[in-house]
Order: structure tokens, then C-alpha cells, then sequence
């Protein structure tokens, strides 16, 4: 059996850690574009003005005043401004995508190079420039993957709507959409609406300045509306599109047989359910409904809103898988790690990334197993990958084995899931298959790609692209559809 016919290899980016070109070609600006660099020790930060004229600055993540604005220093480096500089690359780099084989090339259209400010206006310039890339994605045969909304919330919503928090962002949203749909109908089939819907919480990704729970799931509520919509539309369009959720799947096991531990998983697991389910069966379940009754929590929805949600359910499950995590029941020690933006407990019985991630290609197969079980509908792995510390050799080379081996693993999980469990898996996008800025940290010499980009963590370097070992190992697996995984 193996890998089917038409298997969508390939690798993922997103705009905001690849593109640059942040003031370029017409675009406005974005949350992320006012977030500075870090690294494993220090957190990013957001800069930020209220309207006294103060700057200041928060942790990622963390509240900002409710008169905040999104702020920009001149001495600042800001990661994102210029990231690994696709916005000039762009042919180089998918000529090295071809080189490899690829298949599909998953990406993100950045909002605010389409409507600069996230309103009813739209840059020309932005939409040509898409355009120059499907086109060469489409000479080589690469099916075009594209994430509506990748992180990124235009600054002007979140400055003046509170982002998400409002109702207007959804008819702000659609008019995006709406935009692109029509625009890139004959290039781009494959759709994604919120990448990783299930960590948005904060300022950079909602546009919500407060961390209130109340807040952020009425912010929630209104993402699922506005998915929901943009999944009609696109039909209504082109009725071939296949557009699909995205969630970061962090599968969390029990830390013991103890029934407080079973317990704790499932419940960290629902959180996970929780967003498939209203996206993929088209209705909040029982579970998430009775916590919000618990914590006070109402959801004020507009007549109609279960209906636009039950309708607008999407084709298909992306989602990312990096690492899995433990789960102890409250009161019991733990130790904890930060995992894809996220405080887990340590697995012990699992080798660790240099960042401390669990590496665990078995839960890659029992994820799938799982979703397919539970939703029955394609899956598509749209991100997973070994962010590494890459060292350039005396000539050039980079002998990045260990990313060879996480990736034979993961694979091999991938083929089991498809034989043995019968999962319909669509295709496999390795995340920052060229070597693109952290989303967590801000660093560069955290590096996923199959393709090494000469740029440090101060934003120094010659933007030289360059093959790591990796490069052609992949090139191999994608020529064997999956069957050639060795590493001679």
C-alpha cells in the first residue's frame, strides 16, 4: 500500500517568519510586525504606545493596556521586518522546492499585503505579487497550499476593534477572503482558514488586549463564525476548493495509570476536540458547553450563528505535530517544559530536541489514528519538524543526520497509519523547510530547513541560500512516494 498516488510532499512556511518586505509593496502593518527577537532564555517582547504618548513594552503573550498601540522603534530589531527575505527570493527559493520534488509548498497570504488595513481596501500590489508566486509554484507543478490567516492580525484592528473581540472583524475577514478567493480561484485549491486555532490568546494573534477568558472565547466564538462563512464563500466560488481547519496537535498522554491522570489527559486532549469539533462536526460539545457554565462564561452569538457554524464545516484536518506531552493529576510534581508555545509536563521516557521538545514519532501515528477515528474526514500534516542548532562545516557542507533520522521516523509512523490503521492522509509539509525565523523565540539558530539561509540572530548575514545534507535525503523521498527513507 504505502503512501497513496498524488500524496501532497512538500514543506510549509508562513509569511510573518519568511517574507519580510514588512513595509514593501503596499503592505500595512501587523501585530507580529511590532514583536521583537529572544531567544530560549529571554522572552520576545511587544512594544507598544498607550495614547499618553508612553512606550513601553510586555511580555509575548501577556495583557496590554486597553489603550495600547501597537508601536515600532527605530532602533529596534524586529525579526519579522526583513525574516529570511522570500518578499526578494522568492524564484530562488522555489526553484530549490523543485529541486526537490516537492509536490505542494503550504504558505501563508500575509492580510495586510492584501488590505493594509485589514478593512475594505485592497493593494493592488499585493495581489500581483501572490499572483507571481502561484504562477512559478504552478510552472513546476507545485499545488499551492494556502493559510488564510497565519498569526498575523492587521494592527489596525487590533488598535481600533480590539481585534477578534469585535463583530466587525468577521465582515473585515470575509472581505479578505472574498478578495483572495476570487482572485487566485484558478491557481490555489488547497485553503486553510486560522493556522493553529487553538493557541490564539493573545495581542499578536487575536488583536484582544486583555487575557480574560470571557474575552477570549467570545473572540473564539467569532473566529469559528468567520471560518464557518469563509468555508461557504469558497464553495460558493469554486466549488474544487478544499478548504481546511488547522490545530497544533500536542497529544498528551497520563502520567500513570492513576485515574487522575487519565483523567487529566482526557481533559487536556478535549482542548484539542474542542475546536475540531465545532470545525469539523459543526457544534460546540456538551463538555466545553458545561465548563463555560461552570465558569460563568456566555458566548454572545448572533441569531443564526449555530446555523452559519453547523453549514460551514470544513473538508479537512491540517495540523501541526512536533511533540507530545504528560498529563498529572492536580497536586501531583511535574516537570514542566515549554513546548511549541506551551507548558507541558516532561515525558521521561522520550529523547528531547536541543529545545527540550519531546520527540515522539509513535504519537505521530496515534494522533492520526485518533483524529481519524473521532472525525473521519482527510488529515494533512502540515507542520512537523527538528528545529536544531545547524553547524556550517570548513566547506560548506551541513551534515544535519539528526534531522534525517526525526524525519525517518515520523514518516515511517505516517506509512503505519496509512497501512495498518487506515487513516486518509493527504499529504506531508514539513514546517520551515528553508530556514525561516522561530515563532516562539524570535532566533534564527533555531533551524527546521531542509535549505540553510546565511542570516544570525541580530539579523546579520548574506541571505546565501545553501543544501543541508537533508536537502537530497528528501529529494529521495519524495521521488520514492515514501519507500526510500535510508540515509547512505
Amino acid at each position: 500500500m504505502g503512501f497513496p498516488e498524488g500524496f501532497l510532499w512538500g514543506g510549509a512556511t508562513a509569511a510573518n517568519q519568511y517574507e519580510g518586505g514588512y513595509r514593501e509593496g503596499g503592505r500595512g502593518l501587523s501585530t507580529l510586525d511590532a514583536i521583537t527577537g529572544g531567544d530560549i532564555h529571554t522572552p520576545r517582547m511587544v512594544t507598544f504606545k498607550t495614547k499618553d504618548g508612553k512606550v513601553d513594552s510586555v511580555k509575548n503573550g501577556e495583557a496590554l493596556p486597553e489603550n495600547a498601540i501597537g508601536y515600532i522603534k527605530e532602533d529596534q530589531y524586529y525579526p519579522s521586518h526583513i525574516a529570511t527575505d522570500f518578499y526578494h527570493h522568492w524564484k530562488e527559493d522555489i526553484a530549490l522546492f523543485a529541486e526537490m520534488g516537492f509536490k505542494s509548498y503550504r504558505m501563508s497570504i500575509s492580510w495586510t499585503r492584501i488590505c493594509p488595513n485589514g478593512t475594505k481596501e485592497v493593494n493592488e500590489e499585493g495581489l500581483a505579487f501572490y499572483d507571481q508566486v502561484f504562477d512559478e509554484l504552478l510552472k513546476y507543478g507545485i499545488e499551492p497550499v494556502v493559510t488564510i490567516n497565519h498569526f498575523d492580525m492587521p494592527m489596525h484592528l487590533a488598535d481600533n476593534f480590539d481585534g477578534w473581540s469585535s463583530r466587525e472583524t468577521i465582515d473585515y475577514f470575509l472581505f479578505y477572503c472574498e478578495t483572495i478567493f476570487n482572485r487566485y480561484k484558478d491557481k490555489v485549491k488547497y485553503w486553510m482558514t486560522f493556522n493553529e486555532i487553538n493557541i490564539l490568546r493573545s495581542w499578536n494573534t487575536l488583536g484582544i488586549h486583555s487575557t480574560d477568558e470571557q474575552i477570549r472565547y467570545q473572540a473564539v466564538h467569532h473566529l469559528f463564525v468567520a471560518s464557518a462563512k469563509a468555508v461557504e464563500l469558497g464553495h460558493q466560488i469554486n466549488p474544487d476548493f478544499q478548504i481546511g481547519m488547522m490545530v497544533c496537535y500536542i497529544l498528551t498522554y497520563p502520567g500513570s495509570s492513576h485515574p487522575g491522570d487519565i483523567l487529566a489527559a482526557l481533559q487536556a486532549n478535549r482542548e484539542l476536540e474542542f475546536f475540531m469539533d465545532v470545525q469539523v462536526k459543526g457544534e460546540y460539545p456538551a463538555f466545553k458547553l458545561k465548563e463555560f457554565e461552570r465558569k460563568g462564561i456566555e458566548i454572545k452569538k448572533e441569531p443564526g450563528d449555530d446555523e452559519i457554524i453547523k453549514k460551514g464545516t470544513v473538508d479537512y484536518i491540517g495540523f501541526s505535530y512536533y511533540m507530545s506531552a504528560v498529563a498529572v493529576r492536580e497536586g501531583e510534581d511535574a516537570e514542566l517544559v515549554i513546548g511549541n508555545q506551551m507548558k507541558v509536563a516532561k515525558n521521561p521516557h522520550l529523547e528531547t530536541s536541543d529545545w527540550g521538545w519531546a520527540i515522539d514519532p509513535t504519537g505521530l501515528r496515534i494522533a492520526l489514528s485518533k483524529m481519524y477515528d473521532r472525525y473521519k474526514v482527510p488529515l494533512f500534516v502540515v507542520e512537523n519538524g527538528l528545529g536544531a542548532y545547524d553547524e556550517v562545516e570548513e566547506d560548506g557542507s551541513i551534515n544535519d543526520d539528526y534531522r534525517i533520522e526525526y524525519f525517518q521516523k515520523h514518516i515511517a509512523a505516517m506509512k503505519d497509519a496509512i497501512e495498518l490503521d487506515g487513516v486518509d492522509l493527504i499529504g506531508f509539509t514539513p514546517w520551515g523547510c528553508i530556514d525561516i525565523v522561530s515563532a516562539g523565540t524570535g532566533e534564527m539558530k533555531k533551524r527546521y530547513g531542509f535549505i540553510y539561509v546565511d542570516l544570525d540572530d541580530d539579523g546579520e548575514g548574506t541571505m546565501t541560500r545553501s543544501r543541508k545534507k537533508s536537502f537530497d535525503w528528501y529529494k529521495q523521498v519524495i521521488e520514492s512516494n515514501g519507500e526510500n527513507l535510508s540515509n547512505n
